[in-house]
């Protein structure tokens, strides 16, 4: 699309409080736009031409009589001023929340915003947080017919408070018959009722739709939702998955979950940074996470390690690559997210013509990593085994006995790594060897 075409305005606007929004015509509100505002996003570092201010962005600036202006005067919103009177598409956000209601984007956003910087929250925390509350919103637009999720809670609204907790129960029925795992739907519960109280100290909503929701289900089943409760694939299954993977983000995102055992939102956030490949040590390659769910740490990379380097060899051809294994479709960047990286996972089980339950549970991606950890857990009781016959010659009360107190950490170690990877080649069965 061509620059819009402006003309510098004959008015004597120097900043926001010059401005009579409320004077304004549609084509002046126009001009003092490109005279005050976009000045202003300039200054902030913004390309006024593709990036939309926010709503909070232009409270912030003293801007709120325009929107005032915009929505008394003329009875439209600033995303369709921004699209309509100046012409203008604003650069992807990189994130496609499921709703173009521009109140309720805002309302979202304003609650993660306050759990960043009031809370401290971590992004890698508010990705999960972001995640939960789309879930919600994409099944309240689906089973309420509306996208609009703050005009029925809104202090000012004239629909009865019944109908606006209606409207979430519903959205929460759907999500019950959905999802699997007690624990899933109970996190969902709490950020969506964390969001509507925030809402609530804000002023911005009357009641907390989903206040008490959680009596109403029973949410307590086993399904727990740790990786010990998970169920998990078989070596046919990720044998499945890595054949019928097209290209190298699809081989890439199975090696991550089953054979490195990583968590989907560590797969979505992957990048070149973290992989040690050839350790000064001499050691096994490995991914180093600065922040992880239980602190920083590394994953030994013990299977995969020819075709990653195959894949950063091809990917780094492209001239704008920012060193993410799985970069972001959209124009601004960054890396892909974590229910992207379910989504993906979900297709190539489909295609791989995985059964519709495994475990009486859909097949996710935290069945690969529960595949790791059962690989694992099985490379250690061969190691153990192995051990049985020194335990007798020595006398000693189990081979645990000689795993702790006979073998050097770094020998039972190194016992531990070879029969591992003997387990993830019996799964994968491609040539993908670590040496």
């Amino acid at each position: 699309m061509s620059e819009p075409v402006h003309s510098p305005p004959n008015r004597d606007w120097k900043d926001a409080d010059d401005v009579s929004w409320t004077l304004l015509d549609r084509e002046e509100l126009v001009d003092a736009y490109w005279e005050v505002v976009a000045p202003a996003l300039e200054a902030d570092g913004l390309d006024s031409t593709r990036e939309k201010p926010t709503h909070n962005w232009l409270r912030k600036h003293d801007f709120r009589p325009l929107l005032y202006a915009l929505r008394a005067y003329h009875n439209t919103t600033f995303g369709d001023f921004w699209s309509e009177d100046l012409g203008l598409e604003p650069a992807e956000t990189g994130y496609d929340w499921a709703t173009e209601h521009e109140r309720t984007i805002e309302a979202l956003e304003s609650f993660l915003t306050s759990r960043r910087e009031r809370k401290g929250l971590a992004e890698s925390s508010i990705e999960t947080l972001r995640y939960r509350l789309n879930r919600y919103v994409s099944a309240y637009r689906d089973e309420n017919e509306t996208d609009d999720l703050v005009t029925p809670i809104g202090r000012e609204s004239d629909v009865p408070a019944y109908k606006a907790v209606d409207g979430c129960w519903a959205a929460f029925d759907r999500l019950h018959d959905e999802l699997d795992g007690g624990q899933t739907k109970r996190r969902i519960h709490l950020a969506v009722s964390n969001w509507y109280a925030h809402l609530v100290r804000r002023k911005w909503a009357a009641i907390n739709p989903a206040d008490g929701l959680d009596d109403e289900f029973d949410w307590s089943n086993g399904s727990g939702g740790s990786d010990a409760d998970t169920p998990c694939l078989d070596a046919a299954h990720v044998r499945a998955l890595y054949t019928v993977a097209v290209d190298d983000e699809e081989r890439l995102l199975v090696l991550a979950l089953c054979a490195w055992g990583l968590r989907p939102g560590e797969v979505a956030r992957l990048h070149t940074h973290q992989f040690v490949l050839d350790p000064d040590d001499g050691d096994v390659p490995v991914i180093a996470f600065e922040e992880r769910k239980n602190g920083p740490g590394e994953v030994s990379l013990l299977y995969g390690r020819d075709v990653l380097a195959e894949c950063l060899a091809a990917i780094a051809d492209g001239d704008e690559w920012d060193g993410y294994l799985f970069p972001s479709p959209h124009a601004s960047g960054g890396h892909i997210s974590r229910w992207t990286v379910w989504n993906r996972f979900k297709q190539l089980a489909d295609r791989a013509g995985l059964p519709d339950t495994i475990g009486g549970e859909s097949p996710s991606p935290k069945m690969g990593r529960r595949f790791w950890y059962d690989a694992f857990s099985s490379s250690l009781d061969v190691v153990l085994g192995s051990l049985d016959e020194i335990a007798a010659e020595q006398g000693s009360a189990s081979a645990d006995v000689v795993l702790q107190n006979y073998l050097s950490d770094a020998r039972a170690r190194k016992l531990r790594r070879e029969y591992m990877r003997e387990q993830l080649a019996a799964a994968f069965e491609r040539g993908t060897s670590q040496e």
